[in-house]
């Protein structure tokens, strides 16, 4: 593939606090601790010490997760010192969901291979930390396959790594093409959790990704000291809410807003939030549960899996049960780690360096050669409809679309005008200007007539135009937040490897990826 490239400020697409992040700016320098740069790496892994028996725990929970499958990656790595991760994380969206979740996953693999060439004396796994324990479904349940909508509908609640997927019998039924590796992670599996590790297996478990499900009680025990140390002192709003404010106060706007106590109550078709009443007893919202401090704690000691962090105490987890040096988000995700520093700082928890994944979009060879013969930049790409299609015509006019020296002197003659009839008679001023007003709109109404017919005239042009942005922003949007993978994976089968081969994660910039 040919790629080029253009900053991500000139997309459009992205908030200031993610384009001031990844320029460096001074001003942010206190909300993160290092800057994803190859070279620091070294001092991260220094700051990273991670002992053997959380190693080993780590291990045998994976060990347990993947036993159903059969070729799987080697954990074995994991137990040596010298062994460190780079995560990335997302929910379970059914059939992998928009094509920036594959995006996220080959960032993370292409920056383990990246550092073991940079440090060969260490080893680095990239695991897919998957969201099991999200509880909000719609935001899961629905894909987009060459222009079809699917959608899952249940009346199954509670953490979506948990529910059965085999109900996704009914929307194989509406696909037309047959997607065999689906169909045995769906319907062969009798949770999502498995079924996806299943398939995220199948397509990246050759290259070396992992994925860790920390819906698991051995691995909540380890996190347990800071969820007893949630529920009693709640420590966390208030950390995040003080950076939240240094956040604001620079004009930025934030995304997370933190709780009194930022864990949900975890079990089978529930995950509700926990809240701490002014009797200091514990409630479950929207359920009959209530405890009082020394239930709550008896529980999390017996049963650490009933309780669940939030998107507050969620990286803290990640980073407490795994010897993680990087994290790989999306323009969202980065923003928000840089609300939750302080919190990492007050448990003594190294902060990871926070990496920007890929952003890119897939250029078909029709729409390569289109964009090739329309003469169209990566920058032009990213303007509006309108604009695109205005300049184009401009462009690629043989005739002067506007009347700009003729306005200048029909100005002139009714500037002339005007002034005559105030010298007879000072109160036709108005008359006058409305005249003027009504010849200056019919001007305008003639231009639009004279471009809508160039247009007419360039029809073959702007209908190539069009086709290649709707390509590449479907129904409006970027094509990495709403087309599946499989729209182009259905066709070449090569497509990963060709993203694997084009991607480098340390490259912040838009990659056009022509065929």
């Amino acid at each position: 593939m040919d790629c080029q490239y253009l900053p991500l400020a000139s997309t459009g697409q992205f908030s200031p606090l993610f384009l001031d992040y990844i320029t460096k700016k001074d001003s942010l320098k206190p909300f993160y601790n290092r800057f994803p740069e190859k070279i620091v790496f070294e001092d991260q892994i220094k700051d990273k010490q991670f002992d053997e028996t959380k190693r080993q725990i780590l291990v045998d929970a994976l060990e347990r997760q993947y036993q159903s499958i059969n070729i799987k990656p080697d954990f074995s790595a994991l137990l040596q010192s010298n062994t460190f991760t780079v995560t990335t994380g997302h929910q379970l969206n059914i059939f992998t969901g928009p094509l920036y979740i594959i995006y996220k996953l080959i960032t993370t693999i292409n920056l383990a291979r990246q550092l073991k060439e940079a440090y060969p004396d260490y080893n680095f796994v990239p695991v897919y930390w998957m969201a099991t324990e999200d509880h909000d479904f719609a935001e899961i349940n629905h894909f987009s396959l060459l222009g079809n909508n699917y959608a899952w509908q249940t009346e199954q609640r509670g953490a979506v790594g948990r529910m059965n997927p085999q109900e996704l019998k009914t929307v194989f039924a509406q696909i037309p093409e047959k997607l065999f590796l689906f169909e045995d992670a769906y319907l062969k599996h009798n949770t999502l959790a498995d079924a996806t590790r299943y398939y995220i297996n199948e397509l990246f478990g050759a290259e070396g990704l992992v994925c860790l499900d920390a819906d698991e009680a051995t691995l909540k025990h380890v996190f347990a000291p800071i969820m007893r140390d949630e529920l009693t002192q709640q420590k966390s709003g208030d950390l995040v809410q003080k950076q939240t404010s240094l956040l604001e106060e620079l004009g930025y706007k934030t995304v997370i807003t933190p709780r009194d106590i930022n864990l949900f109550y975890l079990d089978d078709q529930l995950r509700e939030r926990i809240e701490r009443k002014e009797d200091d007893t514990y409630r479950v919202l929207h359920t009959k549960l209530k405890f009082s401090e020394s239930e709550l704690l008896d529980l999390l000691d017996k049963h650490p899996e009933r309780f669940s962090p939030n998107v507050v105490l969620r990286p803290l987890y990640q980073e407490t049960i795994l010897p993680n040096l990087a994290y790989v988000g999306g323009p969202s995700e980065v923003p928000y780690w840089l609300q939750l520093k302080s919190v990492f700082a007050h448990y003594k928890t190294p902060f990871p360096i926070l990496m920007p994944r890929n952003f890119a979009m897939y250029v078909s060879a029709v729409s390569s050669k289109r964009i090739c013969k329309l003469g169209l930049t990566p920058e032009k790409l990213f303007q509006n409809t309108l604009t695109l299609k205005r300049e184009f015509v401009d462009t690629h006019t043989r005739h002067t679309l506007k009347f700009d020296n003729e306005n200048k002197t029909v100005n002139k003659a009714l500037d002339a005008i005007l002034h005559k009839a105030q010298m007879v008679d000072p109160t036709l001023e108005k008359a006058v200007l409305a005249e003027t007003k009504r010849f200056l709109n019919a001007v305008a109404r003639l231009e639009k007539k004279m471009r809508r017919a160039e247009e007419r005239n360039q029809e073959t042009g702007v209908r190539q135009l069009l086709a290649v942005k709707n390509d590449l922003f479907p129904n409006g949007g970027p094509q990495e937040r709403s087309e599946n993978f499989l729209t182009f994976y259905l066709n070449d089968r090569q497509f990963l490897k060709k993203m694997l081969a084009a991607f480098d994660p340390f490259d912040y910039r838009m990659q056009l990826c022509l065929e």
